[in-house]
């Protein structure tokens, strides 16, 4: 068993991707071909928006968007601690500081009312100029909420929609929620390419010209014509040429990736505070990067871990320490309990495999081992 199973949809699709990863070396484009402009335009099309602008990774993509809005030294930008590196990192590569709020007990995204009270309360000698909440495991934060302080206070809205991409809320799509949106194409990703890849997505012309910039060195007229200071963040065209295949199956993937979570939720719904399953507000969707159970305690979620993996199902622990207690945030003084709900839910949060291809036999035994733990 795998906790994503890259090898049973590379079965499904690879006399596709085998025909389109030749049709690039046919034309010898490696760079900027015809596939990488496809799949912006498709991508664009499917999110709802204006501009898609590709990018070399999910992080390059995040720090990209922050360099187009011109963050720097003496900025503060708020997100989550409950969450990759990435987030945090493109914030402090800039130079700029970033203030992490708590997070919601049901949904594990940035929480809008402790949002609200970080910036009405901020006091430092720092400018708030951004915001970026994450889609954690595949479901959209509260924009509706976020964008509304955004506007309240005169910031900027950066969705990181790197686990998020084929959510919705509210009939909209992850990648339309905020000004600007991120997203990644790891492998592991709902929608994942062969190596790293990333995007970018904004109804602003003048943001997506400026990103065109940005991706090529800060080039103007031509490459030779250095307007601004950029970086190499070019999506490979065999990884565009992936994508496309990849894309064409996507709602297909989303709908089985939905089902998993629904049948893992039925049965794990009996069981209460025990294990409580990933909750879902009316009017959304998950793309479901992740399907994250919560233990009572970090021994109880432990022993479950050591019993599965025992048993052969492999899992993951997203994300065992949140990022203000991380090393490299040290120089940002943040205390053990300043940020309670983030470093509880990191004890007791446990991953179990999720992907479109897995067999329902797979799914029973899962459900078999969680459920006999719990004596249910």
């Amino acid at each position: 068993m795998q906790f994503i199973d890259l090898t049973a949809q590379q079965k499904r699709i690879r006399s596709q991707i085998d025909e389109a990863i030749k049709k690039v070396l046919d034309h010898g484009k490696y760079i900027m071909g015809p596939e990488v402009c496809e799949l912006e335009k498709r991508l664009a099309e499917y999110v709802g928006v204006e501009h898609c602008v590709s990018c070399s990774s999910g992080t390059d993509a995040l720090l990209m968007a922050l360099m187009a809005y011109g963050v720097g030294p003496g900025d503060a930008i708020f997100t989550t601690p409950f969450t990759f590196v990435a987030t945090g990192e493109v914030i402090s590569l800039l130079g700029a500081t970033p203030i992490f709020v708590d997070i919601d007990p049901q949904t594990f995204n940035i929480d809008p009312k402790k949002l609200e009270e970080a910036i009405s309360d901020f006091d430092r000698p720092l400018r708030p100029c951004g915001i970026i909440p994450v889609d954690l495991f595949g479901l959209p934060a509260d924009y509706d909420e976020i964008n509304a302080l955004a506007s309240k206070y005169d910031l900027f809205v950066l969705e990181d929609a790197a686990q998020g991409f084929g959510g919705v809320n509210n009939a909209r799509m992850a990648g339309s929620l905020a000004d600007i949106a991120t997203t990644s194409f790891f492998p592991a990703k709902p929608l994942g390419c062969y190596g790293d890849g990333g995007a970018i997505f904004t109804d602003d012309h003048n943001l997506a010209d400026v990103l065109c910039s940005i991706r090529a060195h800060g080039k103007g007229s031509d490459k030779y014509d250095n307007v601004r200071i950029g970086v190499n963040g070019r999506l490979d065209t065999i990884q565009a040429a992936v994508l496309l295949q990849k894309l064409d199956i996507f709602s297909d993937e989303l709908k089985a990736r939905s089902q998993v979570a629904e049948t893992y939720s039925m049965h794990f719904s009996e069981l209460g505070s025990q294990c409580l399953t990933p909750y879902l507000p009316k009017g959304y969707k998950s793309a479901w990067a992740q399907y994250s159970i919560l233990l009572e305690s970090q021994s109880q979620r432990n022993y479950l871990r050591h019993t599965l993996t025992q048993a052969g199902v492999p899992t993951a622990i997203y994300y065992p320490k949140p990022l203000h207690l991380q090393g490299a945030y040290r120089y940002l003084k943040y205390n053990e309990g300043e940020l309670p709900l983030s470093e509880n839910i990191s004890t007791r949060i446990l991953s179990l495999p999720m992907h479109p291809y897995l067999e329902i036999k797979a799914i029973e035994k899962i459900i078999k081992i969680v459920r006999s733990v719990f004596n249910k």
